[in-house]
């Protein structure tokens, strides 16, 4: 596998080929904010073998600061705001920020609202909302490949 990926590299810059205009992979870091654990494992059934995501080059990594995409569940609760904000703020620049579900955008929330900063949109400025309670893992795997689709997100330093 090596030397035909290191034969790839060679034959691509002897045809002088252009680099990709987008990226080949994006990494998420989910963070539960306080959901009620639906979009979770809807989550976890785009990583098995019937929707596969990583052969679309999305991956799940530990470390924000690995991430592309924070991908966000559940309404914040006010215990979580500031593990949220750190997450957020841990990121490489540019970031993406990924709502996942009904309670994220701040619908039918279950619960007391005394324990809720709230919707993941009130927050943080998010990219992609994926409604629903919960979503298919169809839908979700589908929201995602539109994040590789856009192209690399755009910084706040780029005058784009």
């Amino acid at each position: 596998m090596y030397t035909l990926l290191r034969d790839l590299r060679r034959l691509r810059r002897q045809l002088a080929l252009p680099p990709a205009d987008r990226p080949a992979s994006l990494a998420i870091r989910h963070v539960d904010a306080g959901s009620c654990n639906g979009c979770e494992h809807e989550l976890t059934m785009t990583a098995g073998p019937h929707y596969d995501m990583q052969r679309y080059g999305l991956g799940i990594v530990a470390s924000p600061r690995h991430a592309d995409v924070l991908l966000v569940t559940g309404t914040v609760t006010t215990r979580m705001l500031e593990p949220l904000l750190v997450a957020y703020h841990a990121m490489p620049e540019p970031r993406t920020v990924a709502a996942l579900g009904n309670c994220a955008l701040g619908r039918d929330v279950l619960g007391s609202e005394q324990e809720f900063a709230g919707a993941v949109t009130e927050i943080l400025p998010v990219d992609l909302m994926i409604p629903g309670c919960p979503p298919s893992p169809e839908d979700i795997a589908r929201a995602l490949r539109t994040l590789i689709d856009r192209g690399p997100p755009r910084g706040p330093d780029t005058g784009e």
